[in-house]
């Protein structure tokens, strides 16, 4: 009992942030082609891409591996975007703006023109381990 008490003064005293992990399960890929590239950010401005935020965090794993976790997030409210790089290109292919590889997102929204915006994607991340559930779609 005293090393938890202690362990708890020394987290408080040093100012440590507590962490948490996510993880995100993919379902409806079409195939194990490829690479999956995941990004996960806090930043409204840098959704979806992640290209221009420094903090997001950004995976690229096998197209056969369907859950990845994340660790290490301070909580907060996040999104999540997914692409299925089937060529493994390293980019979401496109034809007259219309992605030609399967794309996703966090809670799913509805499909309008273009990528849905931030608001429609976040999700709260707070304490312990936090799940999503990312529906891949085809357009072609």
């Amino acid at each position: 009992m005293r090393f938890g008490t202690g362990a708890a003064a020394l987290l408080l005293l040093t100012g440590a942030t507590p962490i948490t992990e996510l993880e995100v399960t993919l379902s409806h890929l079409r195939s194990s082609k490829g690479m999956i590239r995941l990004c996960v950010t806090a930043n409204p401005k840098s959704f979806p891409g992640c290209a221009k935020d420094a903090h997001a965090v950004t995976r690229s794993v096998p197209a056969s591996e369907q859950v990845i976790r994340v660790q290490g997030l301070v909580p907060g409210t996040y999104a999540v975007s997914v692409i299925h790089d089937e060529n493994g290109n390293g980019k979401l292919d496109t034809f007259a703006g219309i992605p030609r590889e399967g794309f996703g997102f966090s809670n799913n929204p509805g499909l309008g023109f273009g990528p849905p915006r931030f608001a429609a994607a976040q999700f709260s991340l707070a304490g312990d381990a936090d799940r999503q559930q990312v529906k891949i779609r085809y357009l072609f």
